[in-house]
């Protein structure tokens, strides 16, 4: 077995009597993405710190690449890229003059600089935009820029803290894109993030923090099973068959006894949607209940599995939202 790319064993972290990181330990396979979920004020970013040699833990160590962060901290750092939370380019340089001043910093040959700049500009679709002083460009172009910085140097391990924080939906949709290519091509990411969406879209584990302690932990499949089951949903084409298709549904789920409104028993109509919901075990649930349906020849518009949100996962772990608008602590603890 490889080792793990990212590996915090028993991290915590405190500012004076406050206790912001509290024995965080998980672990990130090479070539994998994992999501560190959780509201402002949950303990991410200090977190991330610690992990990138930033911030030395109170106690408990990590290791990244398979280098301790205490006492390899230059081997984690040669071997790690990071993007904070706010653009750290030049903004009075071009995006092509930034990439070439850190691979210079980076100890690269002027002829491989001028070859990874090329490169990651096409990559991250600035090409056009390569000789333009960055303070021009967009939010959405800034990040792609950040997040080009940070790769100059190839590193097998990719730390993003809320990468895609201040964007709008489109330039984060091409943001994803291109993380997804990065994992492809074999970098493991870590990141941070309070958006449900974000960490549904891109991670393949997720670890669920708040108030500085891990309270859950699983593929985003495994964590929204914990929130409840899953439901199948049919919209029938028309009103008057809604009765006798919660009877279809009904029957084929399981359930029984109805007022034929809404019941106690998993199954529930909304007649002014033309919708029945019922609850399930799985897809084979769902493909019992279509064919049902398809057989007694009641048309329908629409027929799926709907699964808890990551929003019902947090909110049945803590009581509150995920994205909830929580105080910040002093000393950069998110």
């Amino acid at each position: 077995m490889t080792a793990p790319a990212v590996e915090a064993l028993d991290l915590v972290k405190r500012f004076g009597e406050t206790l912001a990181v509290d024995r965080v330990s998980f672990s990130v396979p090479q070539g994998s993405v994992l999501g560190l979920l959780g509201p402002n004020g949950a303990g991410k970013t200090t977190t991330v710190r610690m992990l990138t040699t930033m911030s030395r833990p109170t106690s408990g160590t990590a290791r990244v690449a398979g280098h301790d962060v205490l006492t390899e901290p230059e081997a984690v750092r040669r071997n790690m890229g990071l993007t904070g939370q706010v653009a750290t380019v030049d903004e009075l340089l071009t995006g092509r003059e930034n990439l070439r001043l850190i691979g210079r910093f980076a100890g690269l040959s002027d002829r491989a600089v001028r070859s990874v700049a090329d490169s990651l500009l096409e990559r991250f679709s600035l090409t056009d935009a390569a000789d333009r002083v960055a303070k021009t460009y967009s939010g959405g172009m800034r990040r792609r820029l950040d997040l080009a910085v940070s790769l100059v140097a190839t590193p097998p391990v990719l730390f993003l803290d809320e990468p895609t924080t201040g964007l709008d939906p489109r330039s984060r949709t091409e943001l994803w894109e291109v993380l997804r290519d990065l994992v492809a091509d074999g970098t493991t990411l870590l990141l941070t993030t309070q958006y449900l969406e974000e960490a549904d879209q891109l991670a393949d584990d997720i670890v669920v923090i708040d108030k500085g302690r891990v309270i859950a932990q699983g593929t985003p499949t495994e964590l929204k099973d914990q929130a409840g089951r899953a439901s199948v949903v049919v919209t029938v084409t028309h009103a008057a068959d809604l009765a006798r298709a919660e009877d279809v549904v009904r029957r084929t789920s399981g359930a029984s006894g109805s007022d034929g409104v809404a019941s106690d028993d998993g199954v529930r109509v909304d007649a002014a949607a033309r919708r029945i919901t019922a609850k399930a075990s799985g897809l084979l649930d769902m493909l019992s209940v279509g064919e049902a349906v398809r057989a007694s020849g009641i048309p329908i518009d629409d027929l799926g599995l709907q699964r808890p949100s990551l929003d019902d996962v947090f909110l049945t772990l803590t009581g509150h939202r995920a994205e909830s608008d929580e105080p910040e602590l002093e000393g950069a603890v998110r």
